[in-house]
């Protein structure tokens, strides 16, 4: 991994990011302490359609009214 001085990051902007997106990882530090980490953003995957299909069950009350106790509590 590469450290970069925030001079240097400014400066070279453009050349920093084509490194990153060739897949590098660079640190900016001020004062030779790191502050920051350029690293390439992974593009999400592709979501699947019904992955969770199965993993929850609607209740069969789960339109019934509230019980008094709690109702009274939205009625404010």
């Amino acid at each position: 991994m590469a450290e970069v001085n925030v001079h240097q990051a400014k400066t070279q902007l453009s050349r920093l990011l084509r490194r990153v997106q060739a897949g590098e990882e660079i640190v900016i530090a001020r004062g030779g302490v790191p502050v920051a980490r350029l690293f390439p953003v992974r593009p999400a995957g592709m979501r699947r359609l019904g992955q969770d299909q199965g993993a929850y069950r609607v209740p069969e009350d789960f339109d019934a009214p509230l019980p008094e106790d709690l109702l009274h509590l939205f009625e404010r």
